[in-house]
Parts: C-alpha cells; sequence; structure tokens
C-alpha cells in the first residue's frame, strides 16, 4: 500500500487471539485491525472457529432454494419486514454514492433477519422490519431452517467478537459498544448470480457501499468480488479458504466520524459459472441513536455527520434501492 492508502490487494487478519484471554495478544490484532479498516475498510478474517462444514451446508441449502421451481420461490416472496425472495433483478442500487446506477443487480436472494414471533411485541406494534422469517416447506427442503439457525448463531458470535476489537481499536474499553447491539438487526442474504452477458453497465451487484455496521460474507470459489482504491482501481476479493471477507459499513464510518472507510465494492459474474455467496451484515438495533464516537472527533472541531436512528437510517436505504418497496410506496401514495 502507498502513501495515498491505495492498496492493490486484500489484507489477511487472523482473529484466533479473540476467542482466548491473551490481552496482549487481543490488543494487537485489535490494532492491526484498526490499521485495515482505516486504510482500506476491507480484510479477510481468518482463525475463526466457524466449521468449514457449516459454510458449506449454508452454500449447498442456497444451491437447493434457487434450484426450486419458481413459483415455490414466490410462495416466499419477500415481504413488509424485509424477509424471503428477492426475484431475479429485483433491486436497483440507487442510493450509490458511487456510480449512477441505473440497470437492476443480475442476482436472486433470499433474506433472512433476525426472528420476532408474530405475537412479539415489536410486531404486534407494527415497528419496520419486525416479524417472523419466511422459511422454505421442511418437506421441500428437509433441515434448511436449522441449518440457516445454527450458522446465524456462529456469525453473530463472530460480529460481536469483531465489535469488541473495533472497540478496543479506538482505545475504549471492549464493552463500550455492546449497549447498541443488545437486540442487533441482522440479516444473512443468499445470493445467487447466474453468469451475465458483457453489457455496458450491467453488474451482479452495482458498485456500492453497505449500509450497516460491519459485513461478514463467505465466497464460493467463483470469484467475481472487486473493491474499489482511492486511485480509482477495481482490486479483485478472490476466494480465500475458510475465510470471511470483512468490511465497514457506511454506518460504522458514519460513528466512527470517517475515521474508518467504508469502501465501495461490485460483483460482476462472467466466469461461464453459476456463483453462490452469503454476506452476513450485523448492524445495531433498530432504535438506537448512532452519533460520532467522542474518541473520534478530533479537539476542536463538531462531528462530520448529525445524530441519527439507526432504524430511520436504514429504511430509507432499503425504501429507495428495492423495488417492492418503492411500488408499495407509490400504491401508499395514490391511495
Amino acid at each position: 500500500m502507498d502513501a495515498r492508502g491505495d492498496f492493490s490487494e486484500i489484507p489477511i487478519l487472523d482473529v484466533s487471539a479473540l476467542y482466548g484471554g491473551d490481552q496482549d495478544a487481543i490488543a494487537a490484532t485489535a490494532t492491526t485491525l484498526r490499521r485495515h479498516l482505516e486504510t482500506i475498510g476491507f480484510l479477510y478474517v481468518v482463525g475463526h472457529p466457524i466449521p468449514r462444514a457449516d459454510v458449506e451446508a449454508v452454500r449447498e441449502a442456497s444451491k437447493r432454494f434457487f434450484a426450486l421451481p419458481e413459483e415455490q420461490k414466490l410462495a416466499l416472496k419477500i415481504d413488509r419486514n424485509f424477509r424471503g425472495y428477492l426475484p431475479f433483478a429485483g433491486s436497483t442500487i440507487v442510493t450509490s454514492s458511487v456510480a449512477t446506477v441505473s440497470k437492476p443487480n443480475q442476482s436472486e436472494s433470499i433474506f433472512f433477519m433476525h426472528e420476532v414471533e408474530a405475537d412479539d411485541p415489536r410486531a404486534l406494534a407494527d415497528k419496520p422490519l419486525q416479524g417472523p422469517n419466511q422459511w422454505p416447506d421442511e418437506a421441500a427442503l428437509a433441515g434448511f431452517r436449522l441449518t440457516i439457525e445454527r450458522y446465524v448463531d456462529e456469525m453473530s458470535t463472530l460480529a460481536r467478537k469483531m465489535v469488541g476489537a473495533i472497540a478496543l481499536s479506538l482505545g475504549l474499553p471492549t464493552d463500550s459498544l455492546d449497549r447498541y447491539f443488545d437486540r442487533p438487526t441482522t440479516f444473512l442474504r443468499l445470493l445467487h448470480y447466474p453468469t451475465q452477458p458483457q453489457e455496458e453497465g450491467l453488474f451482479g451487484s452495482a458498485p456500492h457501499t453497505d449500509y450497516g455496521f460491519i459485513t461478514l460474507l463467505a465466497q464460493d470459489n467463483v470469484g467475481g468480488l472487486e473493491v474499489k482504491n482511492k486511485a480509482g482501481d477495481w482490486v479483485p476479493a478472490p476466494p480465500v479458504p475458510d475465510s470471511f471477507v470483512m468490511n465497514v459499513g457506511d454506518i460504522l464510518a458514519r460513528w466512527s466520524n470517517d475515521q474508518f472507510v467504508s469502501t465501495p465494492h461490485r460483483v460482476i459474474n462472467r466466469s461461464g459459472r453459476e456463483r453462490y455467496s452469503q454476506p452476513f451484515f450485523f448492524d445495531p438495533s433498530m432504535d438506537e441513536t448512532i452519533e460520532a464516537l467522542p474518541v473520534c472527533v478530533p479537539a476542536g472541531s463538531r462531528p462530520k455527520y448529525e445524530p441519527v436512528l439507526y432504524g430511520d437510517y436504514l429504511m430509507e436505504r432499503i425504501d429507495k434501492n428495492y423495488h417492492y418497496r418503492k411500488k408499495k410506496a407509490a400504491e401508499t401514495a395514490s391511495s
């Protein structure tokens, strides 16, 4: 990496120390993490205890789901709580700060968020994004739900380790950010990218930054993910065995007063093979107010951003980027 912070490859960080009790090793990991988040905003996380078998079980479950007949997938079509199946070309990233995007993403996906029972007070009060997940029929996809829920638990533990390391990297107590994640907003998105034609402005996932706190992505072996450096070059993020690609989301950048960088990325699948990926997004509770951490605001200056309720911030972006949300908003306005 040169003096401007340009990079030509994504660094690898072993986080095994975060699962142990050696405070010096934990502090050293946090220091390295801070450097990566300040300069690149992307890294490969290795040394975690999540079994390869569990990652691959989710990928196989994803392949089985996307191979179902269209009518079975559409029976789980994404609902008002942002849970369920998003058909092919169902999103266009109009909020991208990186590019003017006019063509829909060349992918189909299914979303599973934090589980909220139908009789939960949040669901009964009609709070945004609070409701049960939609699950495929057990007869069609045996063991699917169990596989997904086990993986979400494992990924949530890893994400909480990273929250503590991020706090420590800023000179704060390890648990100082934990309260913001008492009831985290989580998304597991299973994605299928068919191989795509070569066409101007057409992407598996158009250039964008993520909305939230951190993303932890498991890739298959097809490749196609690229990260934009400060020189404007697109740097490949090829698959690394037993790793998760971690990146800063916009709310973490905002929280850190832009000390940490939310870096643009995109997916182009011209491999001639089907690509499957499984990003896990770990974000604050919907009702938490996010404002710049004092440790990130230089003495005598003001924060770059006003405080924001995370739920309001998230809903604004979802409503603009997903076709079914825009259609629903238009129907509401005309009724």
